[in-house]
């Protein structure tokens, strides 16, 4: 399976809308840091990073209904996670309320939200000047 970065945006508003994702906030600069698998007018899954340095946010993790539980979401995190640690992450989190268990199994610990988000908002005061 080819993983691919920057996939359209349109497949990626499309693919992540189906699976309930708010898209609104998606721009051309998100896409920078997304990887899809299919094609790039038809992607089967998705997965998006936002990087700060040595903090990285993962985010928007889909797959088509027929291609879950084939292996594509772990494969695509697995790519995410090492594009990020190849560019200088050293911290990776996610937010989530619906995937805990799959992240668990890939070893990510459960923290409070304003931990991740404390570490969040440091890096963007710091980008601001």
């Amino acid at each position: 399976m080819h993983i691919f970065k920057q996939p359209a945006k349109e497949s990626v508003k499309c693919i992540l809308s189906a699976v309930k994702f708010n898209t609104s906030h998606l721009t051309l600069g998100h896409l920078k840091h997304f990887f899809g698998t299919g094609t790039r007018g038809n992607l089967d899954g998705v997965v998006g990073l936002e990087l700060f340095n040595a903090i990285g946010l993962l985010g928007s993790l889909a797959a088509i209904s027929s291609r879950k539980r084939s292996g594509l979401e772990s494969m695509l995190v697995a790519h995410a996670e090492n594009y990020a640690r190849n560019h200088g992450v050293k911290f990776l989190y996610l937010l989530t309320e619906t995937t805990e268990d799959f992240f668990t199994h890939r070893g990510f610990r459960r923290i409070r939200r304003g931990e991740a988000l404390s570490a969040l908002m440091i890096r963007f005061s710091y980008s601001c000047i």
